[in-house]
């Protein structure tokens, strides 16, 4: 299954790429960003706060009030308000960055933080946790974007879970510029089997049915609900659990033209995968041989088999 032609574009907290643009004239460079995978996406680095305005260094801001809906004020002076201007620019930018296939943020950052963001009363004594302004306001109109805070991107389930959500994203523009036809979408969904089985397997099956009962209606119509439902499903990460019931199920192809030598090293290898002693890379590296030398066509185009780039190794550490 072909990865896209083009690099996937995602948005990013500039100050993650080196831009000194943080409120106090310093970056917060990230090197799993701009080195590990500067290579494999056309990055956009957005800074909100120079955005709307304010300048390098500035009066730092921090999320005062109600933590469901708090105000953006500044540290020293409270009549620094910065709320309205924060949600426009979240509102601007999701309007202009329509062909992103995902957004990396800056945690713990009152503009760009996803959650988990201090949030305090007027007196300065901590009152809970929010969401920044900007990214509660970006997210708010593109709800499937595959969105992650750069911090949790060291952990390296969240990051494949991520990375296999922006490529199937991309995946999915694609198909968008193709024009959706009903077969499009049931090829699309086929070639999904296995990595929805992966992340959940009940969402799978739900997927599936709203297909089947596609009769009449409009492609134009379904896909936009289908692929949101999709992209819900894959943000659940797959266990070693679910991981090693869709290797049986593709080890299940083999099973007529391999010898019973190699079956049982094939049900010996996932055993361990799934026991923790080896990753995932192990498995699937043993199971893309034996298809090379029986080719199996369904199994071929199944994107679970190579969901982002090989060079990228997210498999050889989950």
């Amino acid at each position: 299954m072909p990865l896209p032609a083009t690099k996937p574009r995602i948005a990013i907290s500039a100050c993650l790429m080196g831009a000194a643009v943080r409120y106090n004239g310093g970056h917060k460079a990230s090197h799993l960003c701009s080195g590990i995978l500067a290579d494999y996406f056309d990055w956009v680095p957005v800074c909100p706060e120079v955005g709307i305005g304010l300048g390098i260094p500035r009066e730092p801001i921090r999320l005062v009030g109600d933590p469901d809906r708090p105000e953006a004020v500044g540290t020293r002076d409270r009549q620094l308000n910065v709320t309205a201007a924060l949600a426009e620019y979240g509102q601007q930018m999701a309007a202009e960055l329509d062909d992103i296939c995902g957004y990396i943020f800056l945690q713990k950052s009152p503009s760009c933080g996803l959650e988990r963001v201090k949030v305090y009363h007027a007196n300065g004594a901590p009152t809970g946790s929010g969401r920044g302004i900007y990214a509660r306001a970006f997210c708010t109109l593109h709800p499937d974007l595959p969105v992650e805070e750069e911090g949790r991107l060291h952990d390296p389930v969240l990051r494949e879970n991520f990375l296999v959500r922006v490529f199937a994203y991309s995946a999915w523009q694609q198909l968008l510029q193709q024009g959706l036809s009903r077969h499009g979408l049931t090829q699309f969904h086929s070639r999904y089997k296995y990595l929805l089985m992966a992340h959940n397997p009940v969402q799978y099956k739900a997927l599936g049915n709203l297909l089947g009962s596609m009769g009449r209606s409009d492609p134009q119509e379904l896909g936009p609900r289908y692929f949101s439902e999709l992209m819900t499903a894959l943000k659940k990460c797959a266990t070693r659990g679910t991981h090693s019931n869709v290797l049986q199920h593709i080890s299940g192809y083999l099973k007529q033209v391999i010898s019973s030598e190699d079956k049982q090293e094939v049900q010996h290898v996932i055993s361990q995968y799934r026991q923790g002693v080896v990753p995932l890379v192990v498995p699937l590296t043993l199971l893309k041989h034996h298809f090379r030398q029986h080719p199996d066509p369904y199994i071929a185009q199944q994107v679970y088999l190579q969901p982002h780039p090989e060079n990228l190794s997210l498999r050889n550490a989950i």
